[in-house]
């Protein structure tokens, strides 16, 4: 099974598929800041998120939130 097939459409259009993935996987307690900023840049930033928060990824930067932040989100 390829990528491909595992991520969405619209993912190859994310800022973060030009970026080095380690940006949005920092080490624990490492600074989400860049991963942020290339998020809040992005033209999937919303689809990206969505995504995240639907698929309760547990792990990395999405959509220009960290895993406690989407965790947050989805209990408001």
């Amino acid at each position: 099974m390829t990528l491909a097939l595992l991520t969405p459409d619209w993912f190859e259009d994310g800022l973060c598929a030009q970026t080095d993935p380690e940006v949005f996987f920092p080490e624990k307690g490492g600074s989400t800041k860049d991963a942020k900023q290339v998020c809040m840049a992005c033209p999937i930033r919303v689809e990206c998120l969505d995504y995240a928060v639907s698929h309760e990824e547990r792990w990395g930067v999405w959509g220009g939130l960290s895993q406690r932040e989407r965790r947050r989100l989805k209990a408001a």
